[in-house]
């Protein structure tokens, strides 16, 4: 990410990440945070193209907040192949591993009462049975979704199936840090904060807008067509489908 600075500051303003370790630094802050306010099931989203090819490393670093021991922490990957590579790669750890995949072996047995804290790595709506069935087996026990990957509703559509789970699951969960960049646009949140909308100026960032919940999609593109206008460009005279294009890449995750 280049580094930027921010034009319009204050007192509680989030610190713009220039880095991918600096958001996940700021990341495991907020997690802390909301871990003590009592928060049980906790969203981490750090959205940029293929995060999730970094998951191993990133979850390796994230975790160092559970350094100790007798915290009880449970590492569950999507699948058997991810589990067996991390197994591989980190050898001996502090942390029992497991996935959410394999069909041989059920949730409820992979679930055991000395894990106390659960952390699921890049989980998606492939896994949503299982996941599922694991908060509902965790009780009353910290769920930490790392690096969700629950933005292509295609996989379950986008009519009663999508709404349901909307309902009954994605609801259910506390987003304690988002990070969305975009070329033009910028969504940053951390848990106790308001939601922050950027648009990027040059080499700066301006603050657009600031809300205490999550941007709707009227909101955006609201915000959008506002930004268009004020940096005195005619809308009409734009390309539709590249601003269209924009507007859609703004809200497939945030539109949920």
């Amino acid at each position: 990410m280049p580094t930027v600075k921010i034009v319009v500051a204050g007192s509680n303003m989030i610190e713009i990440p220039v880095s991918l370790e600096q958001a996940v630094s700021q990341a495991k802050e907020a997690t802390k945070i909301a871990l003590e306010a009592g928060v049980k099931r906790i969203c981490i989203e750090i959205i940029i193209p293929e995060i999730a090819l970094q998951s191993q490393d990133l979850t390796l670093e994230f975790i160092s907040i559970f350094e100790n021991k007798e915290s009880g922490l449970k590492v569950f990957f999507p699948d058997t192949g991810s589990a067996a590579l991390a197994r591989r790669d980190w050898g001996k750890t502090i942390f029992e591993i497991s996935d959410l995949g394999n069909r041989g072996i059920t949730i409820e047995n992979k679930l055991l009462e000395t894990d106390q804290i659960l952390l699921l790595v890049a989980p998606s709506f492939t896994e949503i049975g299982a996941i599922e069935k694991l908060c509902s087996l965790a009780n009353n026990r910290p769920i930490i979704f790392l690096i969700p990957q629950f933005e292509d509703m295609s996989i379950v559509g986008i009519g009663y199936v999508a709404r349901e789970i909307q309902k009954r699951f994605l609801n259910t969960l506390e987003s304690v840090y988002y990070f969305h960049p975009l070329d033009e646009f910028l969504i940053v949140h951390s848990y106790c904060s308001p939601w922050y909308t950027y648009s990027r100026k040059e080499e700066s960032y301006q603050l657009i807008n600031k809300k205490n919940h999550k941007p709707s999609q009227e909101d955006l593109e609201s915000l959008i067509v506002n930004e268009v206008t004020a940096s005195n460009h005619n809308v009409s005279q734009l390309s539709r489908t590249g601003f269209l294009t924009e507007i859609q890449r703004f809200m497939n995750f945030l539109s949920k």
